[in-house]
């Protein structure tokens, strides 16, 4: 009778898993079915699931009105970028609060999570401004500072909770044999922590990636990412669903299968090191 009971609940959670999946992911396919559309039939009422005309003539224009390669190497280095200086900055960070840590420890972790819940608006002029008087709007490198600014405190964070599960006493042993502090960081603790700061690699890349707010506004040309791209379909005369799906399409497509083939590594960043 248990054993019936721990089964039918098996499967209603798989169930109900399954489902959540497909609700989630349905946005994305819609997309996709729609980037595959003539203009009329992607505004077509009712809307055409499977019964169109499949064409690839979209993506044909999407690629001779835009250097699409451009735009993908900007994001590579924009979200690239943010992320290792980010992990340059954190793993110090993370190490001190986690091993060293003072009264206000926590109380400065707190502060640190806060700054995520400032509108980004709010600091849109004064940065704005800045980039100007420096000369370095739209600008690759000042994009790659501002993203890892703001993604900053969930690395700080993720790697803090990563680095309370390794035991102490590993490094005051290492000390005790006479590392240093870079060797013990760089070749007792890293190696220890691969997988939460490969989760939280991955996790900072894909929010670098698919940030919208401040790369639209603050690049126009140079530096404009695949972000920029998928704005770029979107003009004053109206939407070009088709075309704009077909874009949204060829910028989502390497972070999925970014995502794809490393999802147990990010699934575990999020459960893990982010909730413990």
């Amino acid at each position: 009778m248990a054993r019936a009971v721990t089964t039918q609940r098996k499967v209603l959670n798989t169930t109900i898993a399954w489902i959540i999946g497909l609700v989630i992911f349905f946005p994305i396919l819609w997309t996709i079915l729609t980037s595959f559309k003539t203009e009329a039939e992607a505004i077509a009422n009712p809307p055409l699931f499977l019964n169109f005309d499949w064409t690839l003539e979209n993506y044909a224009v999407v690629q001779e009105r835009s250097n699409y390669m451009r735009f993908l190497w900007n994001s590579v280095i924009i979200a690239g970028g943010s992320t290792l200086l980010g992990i340059l900055i954190a793993v110090p960070a993370a190490w001190s609060m986690a091993f060293v840590p003072s009264k206000r420890t926590k109380d400065i972790l707190l502060w640190m999570l806060s700054t995520k819940m400032l509108p980004a608006v709010g600091v849109l002029y004064p940065i704005y401004l800045i980039c100007i008087e420096l000369g370095v709007l739209d600008n690759r490198l000042a994009l790659v500072v501002i993203l890892m600014l703001i993604n900053l405190p969930i690395i700080v964070w993720m790697l803090y909770t990563y680095f309370r599960e390794i035991p102490g006493e590993i490094l005051e042993a290492a000390r005790m044999d006479g590392a240093s502090l870079k060797e013990e960081i760089l070749y007792i603790l890293t190696p220890m922590a691969v997988p939460g700061i490969a989760s939280t690699v991955l996790l900072n890349f894909i929010l670098a990636w698919n940030e919208a707010f401040w790369t639209l506004n603050l690049t126009a040309v140079d530096a404009a990412p695949l972000t920029a791209f998928i704005a770029s379909y979107s003009s004053p005369e109206g939407l070009f669903f088709a075309k704009l799906s077909a874009a949204s399409t060829m910028a989502i497509a390497p972070i999925l299968i970014l995502g794809w083939f490393s999802q147990k590594q990010l699934v575990r960043g999020l459960t893990f090191g982010a909730v413990k």
